[in-house]
């Protein structure tokens, strides 16, 4: 009997500890059931607003960013047509002609780079940038030709496997080719998109190609209910139709151009122009359009609306019967009951009784 008290009184007590006092780890319901993001889609018309005054992939990414600040963006999509990708913004160009003098005063032997030019993928250094460009066309231009071809001429695993294999490599390429080569048309508007993470969508030639793909896909996009908000980039008044249904189907709609008084900014929820994106106005202000968008939102909720199948399930309102009367002669207790005629222009309630009593029965 001792031995059972000692061993009793000496058993290890085990520590019970709970969830949210461990560090870094809390239990509750909005950590298990969290609350879904909005989903943002962003259309942008190319043929009416490219990004001139800033580079392609900078502006793409400030156009991210600032769409991002009003929720989860899920699809980026770019409208262009043929003579949008040829087309060379004044400053690129101004650019090109101060590059072209600059190298040929570097060939004679007048300037001299305070630094060295270095190869992006074998980090060779040159003394001057025509040497450079020569280098690379000859070397790694050739190379990643023949990289290419390989993996365009073989299909199944063996594609893969290439793929694989050149993916590095070929990115090296990509990143160093951009500051070396310069583009054939234009100024590299497609790749410094998609490089960007938007889906480029060439359309034809014909006038306002691109205005009528980007107003079917949207529609397309709202039919099946894939993003919440839209961030339209255009001064193009001809998409205010587009941007009154989207906010017909209770969706947020953004736009993002340089026209101060356009038809556009005036249908849509908040606008903004290319030099507020950039600065990041956008996402300094996302707190207070958000916190209006939920607020109309519960404004619309608390909307009291008649809904006639609703209240008849609920059982009618006062005053509605639902028995009917027989007025034949019928015997309550042995006594004959007959009914009672109602003269023209008399309530029935103002009906009195024999003994010259009024009815009191009310509506209920």
């Amino acid at each position: 009997m001792f031995s059972r008290f000692v061993l009793k009184s000496w058993r290890p007590k085990t520590q019970t500890t709970s969830l949210n006092s461990i560090k870094g780890f809390s239990f509750s319901s909005s950590s298990i059931n969290p609350k879904p993001k909005i989903r943002v889609g962003v259309w942008w018309d190319l043929d009416n607003k490219p990004p001139a005054s800033f580079p392609p992939y900078d502006a793409a990414v400030k156009l991210r960013t600032a769409a991002s600040s009003f929720g989860t963006v899920k699809l980026m999509m770019a409208y262009v047509n043929r003579h949008a990708f040829s087309y060379v913004p004044l400053e690129v160009r101004e650019q090109r002609k101060d590059r072209k003098l600059l190298n040929k005063l570097e060939n004679k032997g007048l300037v001299k780079p305070p630094e060295p030019y270095f190869c992006g993928v074998c980090d060779r250094r040159f003394y001057t940038n025509e040497k450079l460009i020569n280098h690379f066309k000859q070397i790694h231009e050739t190379e990643n030709q023949k990289r290419m071809r390989q993996i365009e001429s073989s299909k199944g695993h063996r594609r893969v496997r290439l793929v694989a294999k050149y993916s590095m490599k070929i990115e090296k390429y990509k990143r160093a080719a951009r500051n070396v080569l310069t583009p054939k048309e234009g100024y590299g508007l497609a790749d410094e998109l998609k490089r960007a993470g938007f889906w480029v969508k060439m359309v034809s030639d014909k006038p306002d190609a691109a205005d009528k793909a980007l107003k079917e896909h949207l529609v397309e996009v709202m039919d099946k209910r894939e993003v919440e908000c839209v961030v339209l980039v255009s001064d193009d008044s001809d998409f205010a139709g587009i941007l009154w249904e989207a906010k017909e189907r209770c969706l947020r709609t953004v736009v993002i151009g340089d026209s101060n008084e356009g038809a556009l900014k005036r249908v849509a929820d908040v606008a903004y122009s290319w030099k507020e994106v950039t600065m990041g106005k956008a996402k300094k202000e996302v707190e207070k359009v958000v916190g209006k968008w939920k607020d109309r939102d519960v404004l619309k909720k608390l909307e009291w609306t008649y809904d006639p199948a609703l209240e008849k399930e609920r059982g009618g309102s006062c005053g509605v019967w639902d028995y009917e009367f027989d007025y034949d002669d019928e015997i309550e207790n042995g006594t004959e009951v007959e009914p009672v005629e109602i003269g023209d222009g008399v309530d029935w309630w103002k009906i009195d009784t024999e003994d010259g009593v009024g009815s009191s029965r009310t509506c209920r």
